[in-house]
């Protein structure tokens, strides 16, 4: 594994919790075994939450890894604790278009001073993280897309997801949360094996603080048809040695769609991760890791 130094010698902004990046202070933080200080030996793996979530549910699969890796978890632009302030005319905010969170991530990689990491990506991150590929190259040593793929153009199916969405995330009282078992009947659609409950409750509450802004704009772009017909050439202009992984019966990203996106392009290795769903890295923990952590070594 290389390891990596601070661009043009800058010092890096560790051990801030928040860094400013186009007028939205993002949470970060490092999971090392330094007091969650980086050492400048290792190299550093940055990790993408999908849509409506954020950092906690990558922090178990950080924590494994933090012997070999510098590992990096931050909320995406309105998820997390990345919330949105009021734009202003000096301070406009981006939109949410798949590349714009690209360039969030080239911010955030240039603010903390890191040249070139690994990636590991998930749902709607891989797809931020599969632009970033296409885009910078040279910044990626290596790339994990976990449930990932391609849409095809649906006009129908897509106005009904749409509205599906738009609806669920216009009604997210703070109320949900005091009902008992809410998120194991929330997370039903999104697992094949049980996960931690304390991992499901996370979510709920990820979800259900979400910027509805935020929320909504990726829905639109990121399953949207202009995705569906540029998606394609992304991944068939990735260079960077890229491992996706699919879950066998996850509905939300199905296995068939992520086999495809990898059929398009040799430098993509594929694996089907079997009885799991959307959460293959809560689902079947030792699988995953030993999957990733393989391919993570290979030709070192």
């Amino acid at each position: 594994m290389q390891h990596l130094a601070p661009i043009g010698g800058r010092k890096p902004l560790y051990p801030m919790a928040f860094v400013s990046i186009q007028g939205v202070n993002h949470y970060y933080e490092w999971i090392t075994p330094y007091h969650n200080l980086p050492d400048a030996r290792k190299p550093t793996l940055v990790f993408l939450h999908g849509w409506a979530g954020s950092t906690r549910y990558w922090r178990s699969t950080a924590q494994h890894l933090q012997t070999d890796f510098n590992t990096l978890l931050y909320d995406l632009r309105g998820f997390g604790r990345s919330r949105l302030p009021q734009p202003t005319p000096d301070q406009p905010l981006r939109d949410y278009h798949l590349e714009s969170y690209a360039e969030d991530l080239r911010d955030l990689l240039d603010r903390l001073g890191l040249e070139r990491v690994y990636l590991n990506a998930h749902s709607t991150g891989a797809s931020i993280a599969a632009v970033f590929l296409q885009r910078y190259p040279d910044r990626v040593h290596k790339a994990i897309l976990t449930c990932s793929g391609i849409f095809e153009y649906d006009e129908l199916a897509f106005k009904i997801f749409h509205w599906v969405s738009g609806y669920v995330v216009k009604f997210r009282p703070q109320w949900f949360l005091q009902i008992p078992e809410l998120d194991r009947l929330f997370m039903n659609r999104f697992l094949y094996q049980p996960i931690p409950p304390a991992d499901r409750r996370a979510f709920l509450e990820d979800f259900i603080a979400a910027d509805a802004a935020a929320a909504i704009g990726t829905v639109y772009t990121a399953v949207s048809k202009a995705a569906a017909e540029e998606m394609p050439q992304v991944f068939q202009s990735i260079t960077v040695p890229t491992l996706l992984i699919s879950g066998e019966y996850d509905q939300i990203i199905p296995a068939d769609l992520g086999r495809n996106a990898a059929a398009l392009n040799p430098t993509i290795e594929y694996y089907c991760l079997p009885k799991t769903a959307h959460f293959p890295m809560l689902e079947n923990p030792p699988v995953y890791l030993k999957k990733i952590q393989d391919f993570l070594r290979s030709g070192d």
